[in-house]
């Protein structure tokens, strides 16, 4: 069974664990070790995310399988990208899943969640970055409709970047 709990400061332990799960999982393979884990030591720890639960502008989704947490996300409100016209549209900082559960579509319906959110904030439209090395995450935001604007690097460390598609999609 699918469940969703949106997420509040209580929950930084356990989302800081999924990101970082996800993301050594997803990217692990796109910088060295160090650099990998120097980036998921000061992206994914307490702190850090409690600071962004605290933002009135993030909005955070926990799934849970059966009671296990598999995924979350943030989305982050009236977030402009200068590759979009429309000004009031929002970033989804955050959709991981993590590798176990891929197979249970937890990301299509956290993502549909999602959309769902930000017209309700009367956002225009969602954008976003994906890494250009990871086929899966660009295949299924592009069955999403999203489209490429623009391309950037998501710094890992200061030696390494991951060159980095900007996507839009319009609502």
């Amino acid at each position: 069974m699918l469940e969703f709990k949106t997420g509040n400061i209580n929950d930084a332990a356990l989302i800081t664990d999924i990101g970082a799960r996800s993301f050594i999982e997803s990217h692990g393979k796109s910088a060295s070790e160090t650099d990998i884990r120097n980036y998921v030591q000061s992206k994914f720890n307490i702190p850090q995310l409690e600071s962004e639960l605290a933002d009135d502008n993030s909005i955070f989704q926990i799934a849970y399988y059966n009671q296990q947490p598999a995924a979350y996300s943030k989305i982050t409100l009236n977030c402009p990208n200068p590759n979009i016209k429309e000004q009031k549209v929002c970033k989804m900082d955050r959709l991981y899943v993590l590798e176990e559960y891929f197979d249970k579509k937890i990301g299509q319906v956290l993502f549909d969640l999602n959309v769902e959110i930000a017209k309700q904030h009367q956002q225009k439209g969602i954008w976003l970055y994906v890494w250009t090395g990871n086929p899966r995450a660009l295949r299924f935001y592009e069955k999403q409709g999203f489209k490429i604007v623009g391309e950037t690097y998501f710094k890992i460390s200061d030696t390494h970047s991951n060159p980095n598609y900007w996507m839009y999609l319009e609502f």
